[in-house]
């Protein structure tokens, strides 16, 4: 299981939601460059950033490419990417991996253009849920159900999937395990990885111990020290 620590970037600095509430910012730090850098300088293999006004409004933060280049790490991006444009953009700017949910939900074809732009290993499914629909726009809109959204990422040849349930994101209150059951039921062969919720190292053990995850996102648990990243590396397989 890979370790993957979170940042999440609003108005230039480091921060978490809860919820996905944009009524409920922790900031963290005004550097999240520097954030980036030294989740890297501990030997984590990728680093999951978000740029949260894009996710909300499409619109990138102003330098925000530029502050993930040469930042030391492997970087997966999600926030914004909403065409093939877009994608090959950030990805010709040196970001590693984009996530795509929005479009996912809205647009199918574009979707696919997005795959054949970049290609599959660089592209990341986002199955974000709330009262058991997949939702994107920011986590704004009604959504579609997660079976249907299933069926469109095997439709376009996604490789990877991270899974979030919206309700524990940023709560430390233990990651979805029945959600992970359902995507892996629905993907059996995908990528997947469990986002939000973790806080606890047992989180953590758990996680391994069902076999169903292939990746874990960490974010507010490691800026609020309940443990640290040296001790959620030691779950790595």
């Amino acid at each position: 299981m890979r370790i993957i620590p979170a940042v999440d970037v609003l108005g230039g600095s480091a921060v978490r939601l809860t919820k996905g509430d944009y009524d409920s910012v922790t900031v963290y730090s005004d550097d999240p460059g520097g954030v980036v850098a030294g989740w890297a300088g501990h030997g984590v293999s990728l680093v999951h950033v978000v740029d949260l006004e894009a996710a909300r409004t499409g619109r990138r933060q102003r330098g925000i490419l530029d502050t993930l280049a040469g930042c030391g790490a492997s970087v997966q991006l999600g926030g914004g990417i909403r065409t093939a444009l877009d994608a090959k953009q950030v990805v010709d700017a040196g970001v590693n991996r984009v996530v795509i949910g929005s479009v996912l939900v809205e647009d199918e074809i574009e979707a696919g253009r997005i795959v054949e732009a970049v290609g599959p290993e660089r592209v990341v499914a986002a199955i974000d849920v709330r009262d058991g629909r997949a939702v994107g726009s920011g986590w704004l809109d009604g959504g579609v159900a997660v079976g249907a959204l299933a069926k469109r990422i095997e439709r376009i040849g996604l490789e990877a999937a991270l899974a979030t349930g919206i309700e524990r994101d940023g709560t430390m209150e233990g990651p979805d395990i029945e959600l992970l059951a359902q995507v892996r039921e629905l993907l059996p062969d995908i990528e997947l990885i469990a986002s939000g919720g973790v806080g606890s190292l047992e989180d953590l053990a758990l996680l391994a111990s069902t076999g169903r995850v292939d990746g874990a996102i960490i974010g507010r648990a490691l800026y609020e020290h309940r443990f640290t990243l040296r001790e959620a590396l030691s779950y790595e397989s």
